[in-house]
């Protein structure tokens, strides 16, 4: 599935003012991750379980 076919997300942790923007996209397969205020850069996947351990390990950060 190419970038222009997922559902993007906006995080709810990016600024108000269209700074640090990060989007997220889930499939059954992975997790992709952009920097929307930078569409040239290439966005990268991570495995559902990978992503699960990152959220784990952000909230306890």
């Amino acid at each position: 599935m190419s970038a222009t076919e997922l559902v993007w997300f906006k995080s709810s942790y990016s600024g108000t003012q269209g700074d640090s923007c990060v989007e997220v996209a889930a499939t059954e397969e992975a997790v992709h991750v952009r920097d929307s205020k930078d569409l040239t850069r290439p966005a990268f996947a991570v495995g559902r379980e990978g992503w699960g351990r990152f959220v784990r390990h952000a909230v306890d950060h």
